[in-house]
């Protein structure tokens, strides 16, 4: 796993204020006639702490803009996640591939139990009270995609009583 780290904030042009972190850098190589030419690709998980994540993947020659290609990237694919409090709603499983990841809500003060390419988009989404279980593989692309399935999928319980056209209590 790569290390996350934290690069200058972006503002979105809704007047979001948005936090990066990269999530992982991977290295491919291409073995050309003269030898090796290396090439880069970024995961960046992209968020506000207030609900608002999202998440992008940059390949370039160089590091720096392939980071610059993934918070572009990731700025086309922000998504508002439901909180109650500082958790979600309710329980969920996400999965992308062969990726399955189990979400819970957890009671306050318990933090944010998960791996590092989860935790990344936890915290950037700003739940900090959450369980996490994953499944299969453990490839960081496919655990945050599998994460976002399944935080797109939760629904708040005002978003419930309009689809349903009842009311719940």
């Amino acid at each position: 796993m790569g290390k996350s780290r934290k690069y200058t904030e972006n503002v979105d042009p809704e007047g979001l204020i948005l936090d990066e972190t990269v999530v992982k850098i991977n290295r491919c190589a291409t073995v050309v006639k003269g030898g090796r030419r290396f090439s880069f690709s970024a995961l960046v998980v992209l968020g506000n702490g207030n609900g608002v994540v999202g998440f992008g993947f940059g390949k370039a020659n160089e590091v720096p803009p392939s980071v610059e290609k993934g918070v572009k990237d990731a700025r086309k694919r922000l998504l508002r996640v439901p909180l109650v409090g500082t958790t979600i709603p309710h329980a969920v499983t996400g999965t992308f591939g062969s990726a399955k990841i189990l979400l819970k809500p957890a009671r306050p003060g318990t933090g944010v139990i998960a791996s590092a390419a989860v935790r990344a988009v936890c915290e950037k989404a700003g739940i900090t009270d959450i369980l996490t279980k994953s499944f299969g593989s453990n490839n960081p692309v496919n655990v945050v995609k599998a994460c976002f399935d399944g935080l797109s999928s939760i629904r708040s319980r005002k978003q419930v009583e309009e689809l349903r056209g009842v009311s719940l209590s």
